[in-house]
């Protein structure tokens, strides 16, 4: 005879092997995340080189003048884009061709970080240079936090995949604390939000595991979901259409690609800075912000356009390319604003996402600190998960071992 079907008996299948399968996963993002919430300190800690401090009355220099003095330290890359930190300028380069070859100088993207008050040079190479082994620390951090250290796109869709998993196996087991059986719902759910702290070490692990998982469910929604924007467009953005007005990356890229590309623009840096910073002031007094210092600045060929960026009293996070407008490169001509908030409420969901997944709050200590908490008390889930499930594979175990010698044999 078939047993008959148990919805609730399924889930507790479901999030008990879907939870015992993710569990390394949500202790290594957890512990990295923790880390990751003070990446910069951290980095700054292992590279004190690497990240300065202003004299007293020194002031940054001129976007334009960093990214000319860029271009001049590095003549084979072709500037793409730069941001400026209080501590550092960091500027993406692509190879530029070389006429003798027909091919790229060194064939590979590369980053030069420059003092943003004087222009000297920092250092210069791909992230992933093996000569930098201390400032590896914090890139293989980061690594094994967002691809498991492959570094790839699989990697990426590999960790989003298990994101995905994460965000669904959250709502099954906010379910499986609902309670059961007659009688006032509010009292009987609140014994799941507790802790039986008198009670056997069984029941303390069990009570912490489901308690924890309420308490903190919010975030361990925010966190899958923000994992699976990171790591899995091809889930994140359809759903984000569906429910909120949501532009994509791509028909964000569609919608500002040139006819063809224009790889040398008529504006120079400094007149698109100027440009740049004219039209962002216009732009702050039309929609109400304020801006509080330039960010940086971008020339992206196929779009044939320079983006000027600021930080404004838009912003979501403490560091970041947020609030920005673009222009033409040949006749600086306003093409667009770019804002973190207020334009697209899907967007805005996606960089308050982006902010929170990444400690980064309009900078916010406390917020630093609440995320590097949460990374520990992650680990402490996944632990407390583990051990529920081991406790009661030992009993079953037990309960067949005593079966078999309580069989009389014939």
């Amino acid at each position: 005879m078939c047993k008959k079907f148990n919805l609730r008996d399924a889930m507790n299948f479901v999030h008990r092997w879907t939870g015992l399968a993710i569990a390394l996963f949500l202790v290594i993002v957890g512990l990295t995340g923790s880390i990751l919430a003070f990446r910069s300190q951290v980095d700054e800690l292992f590279n004190p080189g690497l990240h300065v401090e202003p004299a007293p009355g020194q002031q940054v220099l001129p976007l334009a003048t960093l990214a000319q003095r860029a271009e001049a330290e590095e003549p084979h890359g072709a500037l793409g884009f730069f941001t400026v930190e209080k501590d550092q300028a960091v500027f993406h380069l692509v190879p530029r061709t070389n006429p003798a070859t027909g091919k790229p100088y060194d064939g590979e993207e590369f980053h030069l970080a420059l003092n943003p008050y004087t222009g000297e040079r920092l250092h210069c190479g791909p992230r992933s240079n093996p000569d930098r082994a201390c400032r590896n620390v914090t890139d293989f951090i980061y690594s094994l936090h967002t691809s498991l250290t492959t570094g790839t796109t699989f990697g990426g869709n590999f960790v989003g995949a298990i994101a995905l998993i994460w965000t669904i196996d959250c709502f099954v087991a906010f379910v499986l604390t609902l309670p059961r059986g007659s009688g006032t719902f509010w009292m009987r759910w609140k014994q799941a939000w507790k802790v039986k702290w008198r009670a056997s070490f069984t029941r303390v692990n069990f009570d912490l595991h489901r308690a924890s998982g309420l308490w903190l469910w919010p975030l361990l929604f925010i966190f899958a979901w923000s994992s699976v924007m990171l790591g899995l467009r091809g889930v994140y953005n359809p759903v984000m259409k569906h429910i909120f007005p949501y532009v994509t990356d791509e028909e964000d890229m569609i919608g500002r690609m040139a006819p063809q590309p224009v790889d040398h623009p008529k504006l120079s840096w400094p007149e698109a800075e100027r440009i740049g910073a004219k039209l962002m002031s216009e732009q702050a007094a039309l929609h109400h912000f304020t801006v509080e210092r330039p960010y940086g600045m971008a020339y992206v060929p196929v779009y044939g356009s320079y983006a000027y960026a600021v930080r404004s009293s838009l912003d979501v996070r403490g560091h970041g390319w947020d609030t920005s407008v673009s222009i033409d490169g040949n006749t600086g001509q306003f093409r667009s604003l770019d804002m973190p908030r207020g334009q697209h409420f899907g967007n805005t969901i996606s960089t308050l996402l982006w902010g929170i997944h990444y400690g980064d709050l309009r900078d916010w200590l406390l917020f630093r600190i609440l995320i590097c908490f949460f990374g520990v008390l992650l680990t402490a889930l996944a632990s407390t998960g583990v051990v529920i499930w081991w406790r009661k594979r030992a009993v079953r175990s037990l309960s067949r071992r005593t079966h078999v010698v309580a069989t009389p044999s014939h």
